[in-house]
C-alpha cells in the first residue's frame, strides 16, 4: 500500500472549523464511517470551550447516521448538499439550523467543479483497496468521489475490510470535461463501460489511511402491504399494456426506480409479469429486489450509482462475484443520472410523490409546502428526460386525513410538462397528450381516493375559467384545513370563495 496508517482521530484532526469536506458514497452505501464521528468529537470539545466548529459537507447523496446524524445532533454542520434522509438532520434543517441546498444529483459534481460551493479542503473516500500509485478502489457506491478526490487539497482513505476486494472491478469511473470542452458521454446501452475501475488520486495528497471494519449503515424498508402491492401491480399492468400496443418496444426499455417499499413493490410486480421480457436497469440505486431479479434472470443488467442493499444482500453479491461481475456496474452519480444518457437510452422512470395536483404537478420534497422531507434526489434528472415518466403514491395518508391528490401542490418539484403518468392504488392517470382539464379528469377519476373525488370536483367547479382553471384563494385550502382541523375531508369550500 505504501501510505501511512493513521487513526480515525488523527485523520479527523486535519479537519478545521470552516472547512468544506467531500465524502464518497451515495446513500449510506460507500460513505465514511470512522473519521466523521471523530470530527463530531472534536466539534463537541470545541463547543464546550466556547469555540465555533462547523463544517460544510459535500456528498453524492445521503449518508448514514455516522455523518449526517451525529454531526447534525451536535450542530457541527453549517452547509450541506445535495440530499439526505437522516431524521435528526431533517429536524435541524426544518429548525433553520443547517443551510441545506437541495440539488439535482446529476448536477452535484459539476457544481463543485464549477466552484459554486467553494474549494474542497479535504476528501474522505471509503475504499476496499488502494495502491501505492494512488488507485483507489471504491466500495458500494460511486457518488462524486472522482471530482472531490481531484479537487481536494488533502485526501483521507478509509480502507474498510467489511467490503470484500471482490468489489474491485464493479466500478466504471468516468469524469466528463467541463464546458466548452465537454464531449458526448459514449454510453449507448446500460452495460457499456467507458472509464476505469478505480479513482485515480495524486498520491502526494493522501495524508493517511484509516483501517476499519464497519459494514454500511444499510436501511431496511417496511414490508409490502395491500396498498403498495396494488400500486406495483398497476404499474406493471400499465407498462405491459403500453408494450402490447406498441408504445414500448417489444424488447422493452431500461428502467429507473427510486428507493422504498413502493419501489420494491413495483419491481416485484414487474418481475412476476412474464408478459414483460427480462429487462435492464439504468438507475441511481439498486435495492435487494433488483438483486433478486438478477438472480432470477428477470433483470439482465443493472447500471447504478449505488448498491443500496442490506448488508446480507451485499455480502451475497461479493460471494457470488463471478455471477454478478458481468451483470452489474457502478458509476459516478453525474453519469448514472446524466440527462443525456437517460434520454438516449429511453429510460422509463418510476419515482414516488408526496402529492400531485389535479393538473399533474408533483411535490416530492416538502410536507405542506414548508417542511423538507429528504430532497429531490435524482427524480428530476430522470423525470424530465425519461421515455415515460411515472409517479406513484398512495392516494391518502394518515388514515385518510391527507389526500395525495390536491388542487395545487404546496411545493412543486416536477411540473405538469414533465409528468406523464400518475399511479395510486386507485388506478392510473395517463396524462400524455391531454389538455389541463383532460388531465384533471383523469387524475381525479382514476387516482383520487373516493373520499376526495367530490371534494376535488367541487374545487374545479368553483375555479375561474381559463386554460388551467383555479380558484386562487382556495388553491391551498385543503392544506389549510389540514393545519387547522387535522383532516382535509373537513374542508368547507365556502370559507375560501
Amino acid at each position: 500500500m505504501g501510505f501511512t496508517i493513521i487513526s480515525a482521530a488523527e485523520a479527523a484532526s486535519y479537519i478545521k472549523h470552516g472547512y468544506n469536506i467531500g465524502l464518497s458514497g451515495f446513500t449510506p452505501a460507500g460513505t465514511p464511517k470512522a473519521v466523521t464521528p471523530e470530527i463530531a468529537r472534536i466539534a463537541e470539545e470545541e463547543h464546550a470551550k466556547g469555540n465555533p466548529f462547523q463544517i460544510s459537507i459535500l456528498t453524492g447523496a445521503s449518508t448514514g447516521d455516522a455523518t449526517d446524524g451525529i454531526l447534525s445532533r451536535i450542530k457541527a454542520i453549517r452547509y450541506r448538499a445535495p440530499y439526505t434522509t437522516n431524521p435528526d438532520f431533517r429536524k435541524a434543517v426544518n429548525n433553520g439550523e443547517i443551510a441545506y441546498n437541495d440539488i439535482h444529483l446529476s448536477q452535484m459534481a459539476q457544481e463543485v467543479r464549477y466552484g459554486f460551493m467553494g474549494k474542497v479542503d479535504v476528501a474522505i473516500l471509503e475504499a476496499c483497496e488502494v495502491t501505492p500509485d494512488g488507485k483507489v478502489y471504491l466500495t458500494a457506491a460511486g457518488g462524486i468521489a472522482p471530482t472531490i478526490a481531484r479537487l481536494a487539497d488533502k485526501v483521507i482513505i478509509e480502507l474498510n475490510t467489511a467490503h470484500s476486494k471482490n468489489c474491485m472491478g464493479l466500478h466504471d469511473v468516468y469524469e466528463p470535461l467541463d464546458p466548452p470542452y465537454r464531449r458526448e458521454i459514449p454510453i449507448y446501452k446500460p452495460s457499456d463501460r467507458i472509464g476505469t475501475p478505480y479513482v485515480q488520486v495524486d498520491p502526494k495528497k493522501i495524508i493517511g489511511v484509516v483501517e476499519i471494519n464497519k459494514p454500511d449503515e444499510a436501511r431496511s424498508f417496511t414490508a409490502p402491504d395491500p396498498v403498495t402491492d396494488r400500486i406495483g401491480q398497476n404499474v406493471a399492468d400499465f407498462l405491459a399494456a403500453d408494450m402490447k400496443r406498441g408504445i414500448i418496444p417489444a424488447s422493452f426499455l431500461p428502467l429507473q426506480s427510486g428507493v422504498g417499499n413502493i419501489a420494491n413493490a413495483v419491481l416485484g410486480a414487474l418481475g412476476r409479469d412474464k408478459t414483460i421480457p427480462a429487462f435492464e436497469m439504468y438507475t441511481e440505486v439498486l435495492q435487494d429486489a433488483v438483486v433478486d431479479l438478477i438472480r432470477q434472470g428477470r433483470v439482465k443488467f443493472g447500471s447504478t450509482c449505488s448498491l443500496t442493499v442490506t448488508n446480507e444482500c451485499l455480502q451475497g453479491i461479493y460471494n457470488d462475484i463471478d455471477f454478478f461481475r458481468d451483470k452489474l456496474v457502478m458509476r459516478p452519480s453525474e453519469i448514472s443520472n446524466s440527462p443525456e444518457i437517460i434520454r438516449r437510452l429511453g429510460v422509463i422512470s418510476i419515482n414516488t410523490a408526496i402529492e400531485a395536483d389535479i393538473y399533474g404537478n408533483v411535490n416530492s420534497t416538502h410536507i405542506s409546502g414548508t417542511k423538507m422531507m429528504n430532497g429531490i434526489g435524482g427524480s428530476g434528472d430522470f423525470t424530465r428526460n425519461a421515455y415515460i415518466s411515472i409517479f406513484t403514491c398512495p392516494s391518502v395518508a394518515k388514515e385518510g386525513k391527507i389526500s395525495a391528490i390536491v388542487p395545487m401542490v404546496s411545493h412543486e418539484d416536477h411540473s405538469e410538462h414533465d409528468v406523464n403518468i400518475v399511479i395510486t392504488e386507485q388506478g392510473v392517470a395517463d396524462l400524455r397528450g391531454k389538455s389541463p382539464m383532460e388531465r384533471a379528469r383523469a387524475i381525479i377519476e382514476n387516482c383520487a381516493h373516493p373520499d376526495y373525488k367530490n371534494i376535488l370536483w367541487d374545487y374545479v367547479k368553483m375555479s375561474s375559467k381559463g386554460h388551467t382553471p383555479h380558484c386562487i384563494p382556495a388553491a391551498l385550502a385543503m392544506h389549510d384545513t389540514l393545519a387547522k382541523k387535522g383532516d382535509m375531508r373537513l374542508i368547507d369550500w365556502a370559507e375560501y370563495k
